[in-house]
């Protein structure tokens, strides 16, 4: 082209979650099953809405509004049974005109993104939910900018880390929180969230709380939403229907904009969203009529009750299984249905493998690249067809691990997986080099 037709940040833009499929079908193929548990997909994973749901969205599907545009902000019933419910919750009051509906938080996130101000930075947790990390990178121009979820310390958030990243870059505009977390399942404590709002009020910032997964919270994690602590700092919360109801495919998410009148430049901010979403006229209209009907239907909060009760008990089965390998740092979920185990450092090495057919070597040899976590990542999936993610590509993180998912309904194929998991990693660890072999003694030690 006569001209650059690339945006600077476009080399950012990567879902491995999702990429990662390719080099699987591929396995599949060869005639390895695959067990995916690289994606977030409840459905997909063969959870599936009740009947009770399925009828109130099929009725909605009959009348002739559901077929029409609704309003650039969201309907208006439903923008106020948000609002109703949220500060039923106490903290922070917010009214219906607070409220914007998208399709899905992934349209959110990059309109969110897209309005920044070009210099204006977000810094975001590590390990980073690559649709955040990668918007807010194409956005800049450049790497994403990470404060630290340690995993010693049962993945809160490195606080001294964070402010000091602040302070030394007056680029910063927000801190973005993942709450409950994608991908390590933690959930933030209350005085934490109030810990990070004082920075960004000492620092003249606004937060973003990506809370997608608030409703699916484990009873023993006392989840608390950032309206909670706010107080008069500006922030926007990130909410939606996917992982809830479950209806993914619906793609129906909302943002809840608290203390736009406390700040003049925020406010611009928050108005010019609603501004670009005008160009888009409005999000999906059958999920927003029938969000209050399901929300607010006194079967819904006992029907997630249940689902979180499984969650919970197979984040306690996986610790069980992969806890007492040395070499690894894993904790139980707190909210959502990810759980992330870290390698110790110095365990992983380049010629570490997993006995394979010819055939999977052959497909996954392209694609082995210097990052530990991922050649293990890719040798787990020729070897058992257990499709997981990689901590450091996937995840824009400098530690080495993955991500696995908690959806697996069926127990006995769940029990499996963490028995074949467990086993391939223990092979793949000590197919280790005498040099690796030694870290991992260190390690274990340690």
């Amino acid at each position: 082209m006569r001209t650059s037709i690339v945006h600077p940040g476009a080399d950012n833009l990567r879902y491995e979650i999702r990429q990662i499929v390719e080099v699987a079908r591929a396995i599949e193929a060869a005639g390895q099953p695959i067990r995916w548990e690289n994606i977030g997909d409840p459905v997909a994973k063969g959870e599936s809405a009740p009947g009770w749901i399925k009828e109130i969205v099929g009725k909605a599907a009959q009348e002739d509004l559901s077929f029409a545009y609704s309003p650039t902000k969201g309907l208006d019933e439903t923008r106020a049974y948000i609002a109703y419910e949220r500060n039923l919750e106490g903290g922070i009051q917010i009214t219906p005109d607070d409220l914007l509906f998208f399709n899905g938080l992934g349209d959110a996130i990059s309109t969110i993104y897209g309005a920044l101000h070009p210099t204006a930075r977000v810094i975001g947790p590590n390990p980073a939910y690559p649709t955040h990390s990668s918007a807010e990178a194409a956005h800049a121009g450049a790497p994403h900018i990470t404060y630290r979820l340690d995993p010693e310390n049962g993945w809160r958030p490195d606080l001294a880390d964070l402010e000091s990243k602040v302070a030394a870059n007056p680029h910063i505009a927000a801190i973005l929180i993942i709450n409950p977390d994608n991908p390590t399942g933690f959930v933030y404590p209350q005085e934490t969230l109030a810990a990070i709002v004082d920075i960004a009020r000492r620092y003249n910032l606004f937060l973003i709380s990506d809370e997608i997964y608030s409703n699916l919270a484990y009873d023993v994690s006392e989840m608390r939403k950032l309206a909670s602590v706010i107080g008069e700092v500006p922030a926007i919360a990130m909410r939606g229907i996917s992982k809830e109801f479950p209806w993914p495919g619906a793609r129906c998410g909302w943002i809840e904009i608290y203390n736009r009148d406390k700040d003049t430049d925020f406010d611009r901010f928050a108005r010019s969203l609603l501004e670009t979403k005008m160009l888009e006229v409005c999000a999906t209209t059958l999920p927003q009529r029938v969000l209050p009907r399901v929300m607010g239907d006194a079967r819904y909060y006992p029907y997630l009750a249940q689902r979180v009760a499984a969650y919970d008990r197979r984040a306690k089965r996986a610790v069980a299984a992969l806890s007492d390998i040395p070499e690894i740092t894993i904790h139980p979920a707190r909210g959502a249905f990810y759980m992330t185990a870290v390698f110790r450092h110095g365990v992983l090495g380049m010629d570490q493998s997993l006995p394979t057919s010819a055939s999977a070597e052959a497909i996954i040899s392209p694609h082995l690249s210097a990052a530990l976590d991922q050649r293990f990542v890719l040798h787990l999936l020729a070897a058992t067809g257990i499709c997981v993610v990689p901590l450091s590509t996937g995840f824009n993180s400098d530690l080495q691990g993955f991500r696995f998912t908690l959806l697996e309904a069926d127990e006995t194929k769940f029990e499996a997986l963490l028995a074949d998991l467990a086993a391939a990693l223990r092979a793949y660890l000590a197919s280790a080099p005498k040099a690796a072999a030694s870290a991992t003694k260190s390690a274990a030690v340690a």
